[in-house]
Formats: C-alpha cells, sequence, structure tokens
C-alpha cells in the first residue's frame, strides 16, 4: 500500500491522543443538527422539489407508454394495411391472370372464327365458280345448238334447195337437237 492512503490512519491515534474529535466519538449536537437539516431538507425538497420530479415522471414514463402503444397500434395498422395491399396485389395478379387468360380465349376463338371464315369464303368461291362455269357451260351448249341448227337449216336448205327459215322448221330442228344432247348426256 501507498503511504499516503495510510496516512489519515497515523493522524487518528495522534488526534484521540492530543483531546480532538474522533470519528469514533459521537457529538450529539452535531448529530441534532444534521438531522434537524436533513428533515428541513427532505421537507422542502418532498414540498417543491419531489412532487414536480415525480410528476415529471410520471409525466414522461406516461408519454413513454403512450408512445409505446401508438407505436403497437401503428405497427399493427401497418401490418393490416401490408396484408390489405398485399391481398390487393394477389387480386389484380389473379385478375391479370384471367384477363390473359380471356385475352388468349378470344384471340383462339378469333382465329377459330377467321379460319372458319375463310374456309367459308373458300367454299363460296368454289360454289360461284362453279355456277359461273355451269352457266357459261350451258351458254356454250345453248350457242352450240343455235350454230348446229343454224348450219342444219342450212346444210338441209341446201339439200332440198329451198330456204327452211320459217319458225316452225327452227323449232323442229332445236327439239331435235334438244333430244340429241338428252341421249348423249344419258349415255355420258
Amino acid at each position: 500500500m501507498p503511504l499516503s492512503l495510510l496516512r489519515p490512519l497515523l493522524l487518528l491515534p495522534q488526534e484521540a491522543a492530543e483531546g480532538t474529535r474522533t470519528f469514533m466519538k459521537p457529538d450529539t449536537g452535531l448529530m441534532v443538527w444534521t438531522l434537524v437539516i436533513f428533515v428541513v431538507l427532505m421537507i422542502v425538497l418532498s414540498k417543491y422539489a419531489f412532487g414536480p420530479i415525480t410528476a415529471a415522471v410520471e409525466a414522461r414514463e406516461k408519454a413513454l407508454e403512450d408512445a409505446i402503444e401508438g407505436a403497437k397500434r401503428d405497427r399493427d395498422a401497418a401490418a393490416k394495411l401490408l396484408q390489405e395491399h398485399q391481398a390487393a396485389i394477389d387480386a389484380a395478379r389473379g385478375e391479370a391472370q384471367k384477363i390473359i387468360a380471356d385475352g388468349r380465349a378470344v384471340g383462339e376463338k378469333m382465329r377459330t372464327d377467321m379460319i372458319e371464315q375463310t374456309r367459308k369464303e373458300q367454299q363460296d368461291m368454289l360454289e360461284r365458280a362453279r355456277r359461273e362455269i355451269e352457266n357459261e357451260k350451258d351458254k356454250a351448249i345453248i350457242q352450240l345448238r343455235r350454230e348446229a341448227v343454224d348450219l342444219a337449216l342450212a346444210g338441209a336448205g341446201k339439200v332440198i334447195e329451198q330456204n327452211l327459215e320459217s319458225q316452225k322448221n327452227r323449232q323442229l330442228v332445236e327439239s331435235y337437237l334438244a333430244s340429241i344432247g338428252s341421249l348423249k348426256v344419258a349415255q355420258s
């Protein structure tokens, strides 16, 4: 131990020998005054200091409790809002998936409809072409018959050397050629 720490202990026996006060001997006057000052100080402090300090501490404690409670409410509200937003996002994703599926279905239906419409138009075009071909064939047959009648009349006129231009003769030759045409068609 250093000597400076032992010095007060060394002085105690010296003071006791000289008759000065020691720490071991109680002084009642000093104790009374110390006790009076302590009690007065406690009364003054309890009246003027402890009340406001306690009130301030309680106010601070209440403010902290309110802040903690507010933070809990805010956290709960944030969690609820997050959950609502998550549900909204999930709903939006579901809606987007539904829209995509509907779009695909509509696209597939349009594709099918377009293919069907194209086939129908193709059939219509083929049917029209067949009808036009049939009409042209009929016109050609009629034209050939007329020419055949004219040639037959011209040939018959040369044979019998008379003019067979009468309507009755023309009808007779046309009916004969029509019967020949129907016989050829039936044989085919």
